[in-house]
């Protein structure tokens, strides 16, 4: 059950926009995840697991930029998740970002997808 857009803040050159779709938290992220702008993804992401949200679908499909900073995120909302019995699932990560996982391996602990689409019908 989609409930529409429950959420969005911008920082900068990061805009992060949250909304439910039965279990799961799609959390889309657009724009520039770097170290300037990755707390407002921190706590967008800690937020909906707080609220009981363990399955986070991040929607990169438009994000244009993501550092290290980003990746740590990422990483740290994967160990909350999880301790809460979920995970979090990446979907539509452009080149770019994808190149941030694979050259780190980070890509071998979250369950990534092609598309949004895909990673709601898991």
């Amino acid at each position: 059950m989609d409930r529409g857009t429950v959420g969005s803040a911008s920082r900068g050159r990061l805009h992060v926009e949250i909304r439910h779709h039965g279990a799961s938290a799609v959390v889309t992220v657009s724009g520039e995840l770097d170290h300037h702008t990755a707390d407002l993804l921190r706590e967008s992401l800690e937020g909906c697991v707080d609220d009981g949200y363990a399955r986070l679908v991040v929607d990169c499909s438009p994000l244009e930029f993501m550092d290290s900073t980003g990746l740590n995120v990422l990483l740290g909302a994967r160990l909350k998740a999880e301790a809460e019995g979920g995970g979090v699932h990446l979907a539509g990560m452009q080149p770019v970002v994808a190149r941030v996982f694979e050259i780190t391996g980070a890509e071998a602990v979250f369950t990534v997808h092609d598309s949004l689409d895909a990673a709601l019908a898991e």
